[in-house]
């Protein structure tokens, strides 16, 4: 396949994190231990705001929904990079690479969108708290999370279809540990300049437009802050927006610089690591930096658990 540059790719060769053996068995114990615990910290965070009625709110409900597609992001990603530790040759379908993209874009642009959701969530609850209640409807978070999963859903289109629509023939190796845009449009055997444009645009408009809101909202919460008389009231919006942001800091920081930087031809280890961050790393920690540390979740952790 990869001598005859006529024949069409059916299949791709991954190199993965490391051609070491002993390596390999390192990182396989390594991404095992990250992945349980992405999925057992994330389904207790559903499970716990599902079963008690009083994590039955906004910021909750917005939870929910990122702690789902942190799931989803997590195990399209993890199992497979698991398999190929132990397996001399990493080899992923045509099809299956395809599915991948497809699932990875929807899950993860739809958590950007999630992300700017929550911080706007945050800023009418700490600048508004009258007022919160009549803004921050049911109604108006189902159709903030409808959007939400909406425009992962478009931009997931749209980049994957750029993408799978270019020609692959000869070269099936992927300098790289799963199947996304950036890293297989340096295999096409055509010019990818439209599909990285398109790429590129769609960045924009799911990772600077949902940045440039979080910005406004934590200008605003920093503003409102200031003014508190309150010490202990301070406290209490540092420590709930602090998570937050931190989550914001290294999912958004990896992702910008994985798909809004020029595009060269060759993917290197740095650029893995990068993606790291964003596949793997932050949807293990959000349920502990963002959720698990927070008192209502203790709370509801001992209600449901603790007899």
């Amino acid at each position: 396949m990869g001598e005859n540059n006529q024949t069409y790719v059916t299949e791709f060769v991954f190199l993965g994190l490391s051609q070491d053996p002993q390596t390999q068995g390192l990182l396989f114990f390594l991404f095992l231990i990250i992945y349980l615990l992405t999925v057992l910290g994330n389904l207790l965070i559903i499970v716990l705001i599902h079963i008690d009625s009083r994590l039955h709110t906004p910021m909750y409900f917005f939870l929910r929904n990122l702690s789902f597609a942190d799931l989803c992001f997590s195990t399209t990603t993890v199992p497979q990079v698991l398999v190929h530790f132990l397996v001399k040759r990493k080899t992923i379908s045509f099809a299956g690479c395809a599915m991948q993209i497809v699932v990875l874009l929807l899950v993860g642009c739809t958590e950007c969108a999630l992300l700017a959701v929550m911080s706007y969530d945050r800023c009418v609850a700490v600048c508004k708290p009258l007022h919160y209640s009549t803004i921050m409807t049911h109604w108006v978070c189902v159709q903030l999370a409808i959007g939400s999963w909406a425009s992962g859903a478009i931009v997931s289109l749209v980049d994957s279809t750029f993408t799978l629509h270019l020609p692959y023939r000869g070269n099936n190796i992927i300098n790289h540990f799963f199947c996304e845009p950036p890293a297989l449009v340096k295999l096409a055997s055509a010019d990818p300049y439209s599909t990285e444009m398109a790429i590129f645009a769609m960045g924009v408009v799911i990772l600077l437009a949902p940045v440039s809101l979080i910005l406004v909202s934590y200008w605003n919460i920093i503003s409102t802050v200031i003014q508190m008389q309150s010490g202990e009231g301070r406290l209490k919006v540092f420590s709930t927006c602090g998570s937050h942001l931190i989550v914001v800091v290294l999912f958004y920081g990896s992702a910008i610089f994985a798909y809004m930087r020029p595009n060269s031809r060759k993917m290197n280890e740095g650029d893995k690591v990068i993606s790291m961050f964003y596949s793997v790393i932050t949807s293990m920690m959000n349920p502990f930096i963002y959720s698990l540390r927070n008192k209502d979740v203790k709370e509801a952790f001992r209600k449901a658990f603790g007899r």
